[in-house]
């Protein structure tokens, strides 16, 4: 996708679509006015006649029009005037591509971003367009023999300004928009390809595209030296052996510490032994789409050539059952030496995540990061648009919503309740591998804190905003633009 910045007059403006805004009870941006005035108050008498009402993502797209070099004109709401944020900002955009994803059109011009303000700053607005169009437009259709991606290859933007800072803002939507189209295909791949040896070798390709990127991964063998018993009991049940994936960004001075990401990368769920119901079960596949997001933020970072210094850590199985299954009553030690009885085998994804934090104790991390799809209670807590935030330093949390916030990838912090800790308890290990269904979210952050509790360290449960949702099947790849924007906000 190329994106362009554009400032001249909406109605000589030559391309295939134009979208133009419209604010509640039909009133005209001040573009809006120009192509009314050029077109014999066109826009006036249309609005006039047409339910059409302006609310926020509402579209009409219109042909033909006399006095536009433009074919269509799409026409979108905006709500009120008064009532704009990046939030339904970004829904405006969203609407907007959707409505001409599949048009035979190659080319689309974007007015929306006129409404800027000193509250909305024109950069902001510019990198959540860039990111959020080419985000609706994306489609995976690998293995459809008939395929319906969209035609559109260029997007220009309105900007009344063309400083550095404009086009910075629509380079860094456009990468982090890049960086999440890679980790959708990633967690769209079925589980028959995307194993834990495939993503190896997708981060010993990332690294010899970029020589700030070095990647190394440790096999089963080198784990059982480490003592990773946790990692290695998840995948003993699967022919997919194990792998922790390390990728490390060198953008930054060697001394500097690292920001460290770690994802959960579980490429099949069934349960294991305690196996999960068969409805919905081919969307476990998607149970990797914390590994995703740290792919995504380590292809951002490399992209962009971020003058930071990031290191992204994925521990990957398969969780199957088989005769070789770990069991519920067994007991693993973990690399931290710390004992876990496990009571279900479907709360694995905590168990390949302990022993990978654990390990990346030995960069001494700036902040230590994990994403994991951890919890069904998460989706009950938060639903499929906001991503749940733990972490044992408020401002650690605090910039990460705040980062998410300004990028549209909402997120909440939550609290650990160490109360809870009492639901871990175990008569024959030091702690269970989980506790009851009660704050379930909860209890599954408290689990990791134990092998955190040195660190500046935050968990971010994507198992609601990862995949799937209102919009149906499909990886997300969210929180990646969150991670990538907190990043920018640390350089």
């Amino acid at each position: 996708m190329k994106f362009t910045l554009i400032k001249h007059a909406a109605n000589q403006e030559k391309t295939d679509c134009l979208i133009l805004g419209v604010f509640a009870d039909n009133t005209l941006t001040s573009i809006g006015k120009t192509i009314n005035k050029a077109t014999n108050q066109y826009l006036t008498k249309f609005l006039k006649t047409t339910d059409f009402k302006a609310e926020v993502g509402q579209t009409k797209l219109l042909h033909h029009i006399t006095g536009m070099t433009s074919d269509k004109l799409l026409l979108v709401g905006l709500g009120d005037k008064t009532d704009i944020t990046a939030l339904s900002f970004s829904k405006c955009i969203k609407a907007a591509f959707t409505a001409i994803k599949h048009l035979n059109i190659k080319s689309a011009s974007c007015y929306l971003t006129e409404i800027y303000n000193k509250n909305l700053p024109l950069t902001q607005l510019l990198k959540v367009a860039s990111l959020t169009a080419e985000n609706t437009l994306y489609s995976f259709e690998k293995y459809k023999s008939n395929k319906n991606s969209t035609n559109i290859k260029n997007i220009a933007l309105y900007s009344d300004k063309a400083t550095a800072n404009e086009k910075k803002a629509i380079a860094q939507g456009h990468a982090i928009a890049s960086a999440m189209s890679f980790a959708k295909d990633l967690g769209n791949e079925p589980g028959n390809v995307c194993t834990p040896t495939y993503l190896a070798n997708q981060a010993k390709n990332l690294a010899k595209k970029h020589n700030k990127l070095t990647t190394k991964v440790i096999n089963e063998a080198e784990m059982k030296k480490m003592g990773m018993g946790a990692l290695l009991g998840v995948g003993q049940g699967s022919k997919q052996s194990p792998k922790l994936i390390v990728m490390n960004y060198q953008g930054g001075k060697k001394s500097e510490q690292p920001i460290v990401f770690v994802g959960k990368g579980i490429t099949f769920d069934s349960g294991g032994i305690s196996i999960k119901p068969a409805p919905s079960m081919e969307e476990m596949k998607f149970d990797m789409m914390g590994a995703a997001s740290v792919f995504g933020v380590i292809h951002a970072a490399t992209s962009l050539n971020l003058p930071i210094n990031v290191v992204g850590i994925v521990p990957s199985a398969e969780n199957m059952p088989d005769g070789n299954s770990y069991k519920p009553g067994d007991i693993l030690t973990s690399m931290s030496g710390q004992t876990i009885e496990v009571v279900n085998t479907d709360a694995e994804g905590r168990l390949i995540l302990c022993d990978a934090l654990t390990y990346a104790s030995r960069f001494k991390p700036k902040a230590l990061i994990d994403i994991a799809t951890l919890t069904g209670a998460m989706i009950i807590s938060l639903g499929f648009e906001v991503s749940g935030v733990f972490a044992n330093n408020d401002n650690l949390a605090k910039d990460l919503v705040a980062a998410g916030d300004e990028i549209t990838d909402r997120a909440w912090h939550l609290p650990l309740v160490e109360d809870y800790q009492r639901e871990l308890k175990s008569e024959f290990a030091d702690m269970t591998n989980c506790g009851s269904r009660w704050g379930g979210s909860i209890t599954a952050g408290l689990f990791l804190s134990r092998f955190t509790k040195e660190q500046n360290w935050a968990h971010i449960d994507n198992a609601g905003t990862g995949s799937g949702g209102y919009d149906g099947k499909g990886a997300n790849a969210r929180p990646v633009a969150l991670l990538v924007n907190y990043l920018l906000s640390q350089c």
